[in-house]
């Protein structure tokens, strides 16, 4: 578990990968995984039979954000939104954009919707909403250790969910971005910006999107030394369920958990992380335009 620099990797490209090694040892129980990425579809049937008020559909509590502006205490979400020229790579707000009126039924703001969509991933789905989500499905989010097993196929110590080389035979497996990023995907894999699920080939063990398209949320709490704790043990981990508590030096009063997957907006430009063995993290309140989830049971 875990990864190393992949082949031909820029030090941009893998510049949050060190949360990610050192590569360590292990086991975990069998398990079910679903295929895909929960769909919009899947959700409103949730949403239909149980009521459920995702949080970015809340109106924010001001006793959350002291100091905050009533005006601003709106309900919505955070949105890739592309500048339109190109931009420096070290301030992520130039195409990050905190939208009123932006959840999963409106995935770009207000005036979208679901038309059409309803193979796609759900979106702006907090930690909260995906958990709701499987607790009412009779499942539960995978832990880190049970994605990165399942996401590897059966493929051990590979680059990638379907091998090292990241186009075979000039195939895209995965929704990433290309062109130039930020400001144009030139969709050279088909899709500028998210796909409906399975357009790829699936992985050894018959999952689809476990690279790309939208990030995927997980149970367990993000640390960037979890790896160094667990290989300093010295022994293979048994199904690990991550840290007690989480804690990101960026931001260390945010509860986090850990994404995995990578995204539509993954590149060697700024990103690689649809590497399998490498992280991600989020506010465990938060959502945006790029990240879903899928759920496990047990074996």
């Amino acid at each position: 578990m875990g990864a190393m620099d992949p082949p031909a990797s820029t030090e941009a490209a893998m510049h949050a990968a060190a949360d990610a090694r050192p590569v360590h040892r292990v086991y975990v129980d069998g398990f079910w995984m679903d295929r895909t990425d929960v769909t919009n579809e899947q959700f409103e049937t949730f949403v239909r039979a149980t009521g459920y008020v995702t949080m970015a559909e809340r109106t924010p509590r001001a006793e959350d954000f002291p100091g905050a502006p009533p005006e601003n205490l709106v309900a919505g979400s955070v949105v890739f939104s592309p500048p339109d020229h190109a931009v420096p790579l070290n301030d992520h707000l130039q195409w990050w954009s905190y939208v009123r009126g932006a959840n999963w039924r409106h995935p770009l703001g207000p005036r979208s919707n679901l038309e059409a969509r309803g193979n796609y991933p759900v979106v702006h789905v907090a930690c909260e909403d995906a958990m709701a989500y499987a607790t009412w499905a009779g499942k539960r989010l995978p832990t880190e250790a049970e994605w990165e097993f399942a996401a590897r196929g059966g493929l051990a110590g590979k680059t990638y969910p379907w091998g090292d080389e990241f186009r075979p035979g000039g195939q895209w497996m995965a929704n990433v971005h290309q062109g130039h990023f930020p400001d144009s995907d030139a969709a050279d894999d088909d899709f500028a910006g998210i796909s409906p699920v399975a357009r790829y080939p699936p992985n050894g063990y018959g999952l689809y999107d476990m690279a790309g398209n939208v990030w995927q949320w997980t149970s367990d709490w993000y640390r960037p030394d979890y790896y160094a704790d667990l290989a300093a043990k010295g022994s293979v981990a048994r199904n690990p369920q991550g840290p007690d508590a989480s804690y990101d030096p960026a931001e260390p009063q945010e509860p986090k958990r850990v994404h995995r997957g990578g995204s539509f907006l993954c590149t060697d430009q700024y990103c690689s992380r649809y590497v399998v063995g490498t992280r991600g993290k989020g506010e465990v309140a938060t959502g945006t335009s790029h990240l879903g989830f899928r759920c496990v049971k047990p074996g």
